[in-house]
């Protein structure tokens, strides 16, 4: 365990199951050989899809989380899961947060989360605010409440004729302080030239193990795409943060095979960025930059993959020096990064390893080419532009056979 920056309180707390399915209250879920199964439906939804108009009945089965303290008070809870959800089968994500022994908030819905589009168009769920908090997209930002833990609850439904069930295998949270400014909304995060944003000056910790060192991450651009598909999103432009889910998929050799993507058509210039991104797509804020569902996609692949937020480049050069690249979450205007010579409101990119001197070296999907991708930045205004941006998000994507970097005292991974 190393020290924690006094300055920046962040937390990531995670269930892992089956083995944790004991910690929590299990309402018609057991446990299966790979995770959490629907096994004796707890009760029946009837849920009409808003994007379609479809009504259909499922069965359904809840596990709830035990309370989580945090030890501060959080004002941005955002949680994110694997899972497998075949054809027939979706999952309902919800969030609430503590003081005590007490629940501050009510009960907010932080995703509807299905693997494809055949069941339900997956979705974040617009218009929850209240006194105490308001959804986001992917994030619930406390407005009123004081919390200092968390509860999250899942929903596994399930067509009674679909032949196979929901599987849940990890489900987690991170948790942070109210102290950074800039946007991290999923609707700025589309990957192409927008407003400025002004982030504060970074807090960037001692030189890590990572110096030197870049993994061969695959290189793919996303604005090879901006002629082709417009669904799910816009098409290439805005398609930053499935294309760089699948540059680090392709790292470890884990993603998805040609038959997966053979229904995209025109194949086009790497039919695969299509597909993640058709498999990312958030329905209701129209993009494919949601968080939680980008690291659920990848989470099909057979690797484990989470969000959270780190907390300076000394952390993520732990990631890099254990051969774990990371996908970051930044905003900047102009000229306030030199290298990236565009403004975004949020942007993702994938940092894969630092020079000598310490500056990240990134592979950049906002480029007209591959051969373009691969830039090297000034540490401290990168540094300023991720923290600013997002607070430091990151997904981490990774097999389970290459070990975790030891975690701080204050744990955010």
């Amino acid at each position: 365990m190393t020290a924690v920056d006094p300055g920046r309180d962040v937390t990531y707390h995670r269930f892992r199951f089956p083995a944790d399915l004991h910690l929590g209250a299990a309402d018609g879920v057991a446990a299966g050989p790979d995770g959490l199964v629907l096994a004796a439906p707890a009760g029946r939804v009837e849920h009409t899809d808003p994007h379609s108009g479809d009504t259909a009945g499922y069965d359904a089965a809840t596990w709830t989380s035990p309370v989580v303290p945090v030890g501060f008070a959080a004002a941005e809870l955002v949680p994110s899961w694997t899972a497998d959800a075949p054809p027939g089968c979706w999952l309902r994500v919800e969030l609430r947060g503590w003081a005590g022994e007490t629940a501050t908030t009510g009960w907010y819905e932080l995703g509807r989360w299905a693997a494809d589009d055949t069941t339900i168009h997956r979705s974040s769920v617009p218009g929850q605010a209240d006194g105490a908090a308001r959804v986001a997209a992917d994030t619930l930002l406390v407005t009123g409440a004081t919390v200092t833990g968390w509860q999250v609850r899942v929903t596994l439904l399930r067509r009674p004729d679909a032949p196979a069930g929901p599987v849940l295998r990890t489900l987690g949270v991170v948790a942070s302080a109210g102290d950074r400014t800039g946007s991290g909304t999923p609707a700025t995060r589309a990957g192409a030239p927008d407003g400025p944003v002004a982030p504060p000056a970074p807090r960037s910790g001692a030189a890590g193990d990572a110096r030197g060192r870049v993994l061969d991450v695959p290189r793919y651009a996303q604005r090879l795409h901006a002629g082709g598909e417009t669904r799910w999103g816009g098409g290439g432009d805005s398609w930053c943060s499935p294309t760089c889910v699948s540059m680090v998929l392709d790292f470890w050799g884990a993603g998805p095979t040609p038959d997966r993507y053979a229904w995209v058509a025109p194949p086009g210039p790497r039919p695969v960025v299509v597909h993640a991104a058709r498999h990312c797509y958030d329905h209701a804020y129209a993009g494919a930059g949601n968080w939680p569902f980008n690291t659920a996609y990848a989470g099909l692949h057979g690797v484990d993959a989470f969000v959270t937020r780190l907390r300076s480049l000394a952390e993520a050069e732990r990631f890099v020096a254990a051969g774990i690249p990371l996908i970051v979450s930044a905003a900047f205007s102009r000229g306030q990064v030199p290298g990236l010579d565009y403004d975004t409101r949020g942007h993702l990119i994938v940092l894969v390893g630092f020079t000598a001197d310490g500056d990240p070296v990134l592979n950049d999907p906002y480029a007209p080419d591959d051969e373009g991708v691969r830039r090297t930045v000034p540490r401290a205004a990168f540094e300023a532009a991720w923290q600013g941006g997002s607070g430091g998000v990151v997904y981490v994507v990774r097999p389970e056979s290459v070990p975790l970097p030891p975690a701080p005292a204050q744990a955010n991974w």
